[in-house]
């Protein structure tokens, strides 16, 4: 008997790394994880090894697991290989043909359709397989058009039971081959002539949704509920406005799984992804209610509903701040995949605003936000707590007709539990609500698609900070830049840059005219495409005057050295033209996620002192700068430069990277900090230049 305790501690020993999902310390042997046709890697601490295959083919494995010491699954003699990507059968189409009729569907196959007689045809008659293993275009059916509902068809990789389309009419659908069902596995014909929930979707292992498809469906979705209206310049226009109907509120909840079946890297990309998900949300003029989780074993809230809502904690720079500072290890031994504890921290939440006050809750539009793979292993299944949630805003829907509840997933990691997934999203209409990406640098550009490009094109700042792949992206990325050419009376001509601030006007520097310049000899280029724009007028600040400290040994004196330039048209904005923020303007505190009450020139000052040299940073290969002696006063924070920055004898125009002495407060001696082209500099009542493009390419920051 008296062994018994140690008894006890040792099972506890054992058994502990199991309850909590714990990765094995023991590494795992490196040989014999080659794949046929395809590459692998390891994650970062080698626990995880991942698969990859050329383009149309995927690995017959995955990803594999290090547990205790031995992959998971185990390596075999024989070497996995890349397979072909296959479409989802198309050959279960009902009363008509579908060609050509073979077993399997490879990318780049295409099939066309037709109807019997007597049959009236709708969606795609014509699809291709592609390399995300789905087809194109929509589901073909053939109906006769008689019965209340019509013919909900029989989608790719699927079967259907019921064949009669009347008023609560019902047809179940399943999924052939081993693939997975996402969306209604059984739909209702309702008094509307609507089916309930959403076209069900065959997904095999490797399908997964384009960027294209995730934007499409997501923010269509995510703005299915909210009120649009568009003012446009002249009328107070700050952009495209998003606002919940009625006088409702907009509550989002969002949940990040951090187990150990997420890797690390991925961990990471997605805190990026979240973070770029708030801001392209906040480019809009609504002002959302946040509660943000970050699960594993455990639940620990970076902020929640109750906080934001007291004023306690909703800037949402320090909220991102707190969400870029949660390291993947923080969550220590605790590593399950506990999702059931994630949504019922939601519910919990959610129970307490409805209890603080009940009307309110009725008018707000509920959004959840899931980040997992759904490899659950403790805490149950989390669809009862899902099944609450909607429950409790059901309870609270003024009208059976309001839908007050949006519940998405996005699929993250190699190893998507796409069925059970399945049980924890919407189902509504032909709204999407289910994403799984190929991989998640894929959602920057999803939720860049959020923005509507036709109609938020004015709002400052907006770019996009990543590789599109097109020859434009570049333009993409810093699409207020314009070159701006003076030529002078002696046929020479003369190159300066600028910033697109409006439609009609450019902000630029001063020292760039002469006397004697007219309007008529100013041209404006705004990428490759618009060159040559008229200019209607240019205006320097009045206070501006090269020569106005000679007396001082200052040879050329540089303060109020910006200009405006009035185009003789306006431009028209899109993805390539999009203003600049400007300080102390209320663009620039939406911009800057600031409310009201924070959005004073003093708080933008400081914010732009601390970020404008990292955010502005663009190399101009048409841009050429003669010998100038420049003196340039910097900011008032005490940690950073400070006086006066000195640039000497700058080399000639053929070159484009210049050093300056960079006296720190700290330091006697001065910092060189090499740069690309000031291209611009504006001066505040308040006494600060703000360099807007600025290439620094040391880590000293002196603006």
């Amino acid at each position: 008997m008296e062994c018994e305790p140690w008894m006890n501690l040792f099972l506890l020993a054992i058994l502990c790394p199991l309850i909590t999902g714990a990765p094995s310390s023991i590494s795992c042997p490196d040989e014999n994880l080659s794949i046929s046709g395809g590459s692998f890697s390891f994650s970062k601490d080698g626990s995880i090894v991942r698969y990859n295959c050329s383009e149309g083919y995927y690995p017959a494995i995955r990803i594999r697991h290090c547990i205790r010491g031995k992959w998971n699954p185990l390596p075999k003699r024989k070497q996995p290989e890349c397979k072909k990507i296959t479409c989802p059968d198309p050959r279960g189409f009902k009363n008509g043909e579908v060609y050509p009729y073979q077993r399997q569907y490879f990318v780049n196959d295409t099939t066309h359709y037709s109807c019997n007689s007597g049959y009236d045809f709708r969606g795609s008659g014509t699809r291709v397989c592609q390399a995300n293993g789905k087809w194109s275009g929509g589901t073909p059916v053939c109906g006769r058009n008689s019965d209340h509902c019509p013919d909900p068809g029989i989608p790719a990789g699927s079967t259907r039971t019921g064949h009669m389309f009347n008023i609560d009419d019902k047809v179940t659908y399943r999924c052939e081959n081993k693939l997975t069902l996402i969306g209604s596995k059984e739909r209702v014909c309702q008094e509307n002539g609507q089916w309930s929930g959403t076209e069900p979707q065959c997904y095999a292992d490797f399908t997964y949704d384009s960027p294209e498809e995730a934007s499409e469906g997501f923010s269509s979705s995510l703005k299915s509920n909210l009120a649009v209206s568009q003012q446009y310049e002249g009328t107070d226009q700050y952009g495209k406005r998003i606002r919940v109907g009625n006088g409702g509120k907009l509550d989002i909840y969002i949940a990040l799984d951090v187990s150990d079946s997420i890797d690390e890297e991925d961990f990471e990309k997605a805190k990026g992804v979240i973070k770029t998900l708030i801001e392209k949300i906040s480019y809009y003029e609504v002002s959302p209610n946040y509660e943000i989780l970050i699960f594993a074993t455990d639940v620990a809230r970076i902020v929640s509903m109750r906080d934001f809502k007291s004023g306690q904690k909703n800037n949402l720079l320090e909220i991102l701040k707190r969400l870029k500072d949660y390291e993947y290890n923080s969550k220590g031994d605790r590593t399950g995949t506990n999702i059931a504890q994630a949504y019922k921290s939601i519910l919990e939440s959610m129970q307490i605003e409805q209890m603080r006050n009940k009307e309110e809750f009725k008018k707000t539009q509920h959004i959840v936000i899931m980040f997992s793979d759904g490899q659950a292993n403790m805490g149950g299944n989390p669809r009862k707590w899902v099944d609450q949630i909607k429950d409790l805003v059901k309870q609270n829907t003024p009208s059976e007709e309001e839908e007050n509840l949006d519940l998405y997933v996005f699929g993250m990691g190699d190893d998507v539990n796409s069925e059970d997934i399945n049980d924890l999203k919407t189902d509504r209409g032909n709204e999407k609500f289910f994403f799984k990406l190929k991989n998640l640098d894929d959602l920057q550009e999803t939720f860049d698609g959020m923005i509507d490009e036709g109609t938020s094109v004015t709002l400052c700042g907006l770019y996009r900070d990543y590789d599109d792949g097109t020859d434009s992206h570049k333009r993409h990325q810093y699409p207020w830049l314009a070159k701006i050419s003076v030529t002078r009376n002696s046929g020479q001509i003369s190159n300066c840059v600028g910033s697109l601030v409006t439609s009609s006007f450019i902000l630029t520097a001063a020292h760039c005219f002469r006397f004697g310049d007219t309007p008529d000899r100013i041209t404006v280029d705004l990428g490759s495409d618009i060159k040559g724009i008229k200019v209607k007028d240019y205006i320097p600040h009045p206070s501006y005057d090269v020569a106005a400290k000679q007396n001082m040994g200052i040879p050329e004196y540089y303060e109020f050295d910006v200009a405006l330039i009035q185009l003789e048209n306006p431009v028209i904005m899109d993805l390539a033209l999009r203003p600049i923020c400007i300080p102390c303007t209320k663009e620039t505190s939406g911009a800057l996620r600031l409310s009201d009450r924070e959005g004073t020139c003093r708080k933008h000052r400081e914010l732009q002192t601390d970020t404008v040299c990292q955010k502005y940073c663009m190399c101009i290969s048409y841009m050429t700068h003669p010998s100038y002696f420049f003196q340039i006063k910097a900011g008032d924070k005490t940690d950073k430069c400070f006086g006066y920055l000195v640039i000497k004898d700058l080399p000639s125009s053929q070159r484009s990277l210049y050093s300056i002495p960079c006296f720190d407060s700290n330091e006697r001696r001065p910092n060189f900090v090499t740069f690309d082209f000031i291209i611009l500099c504006i001066f505040s009542p308040v006494g600060t230049f703000i360099f807007i493009h600025l290439c620094i390419s040391t880590r000293t920051r002196c603006f």
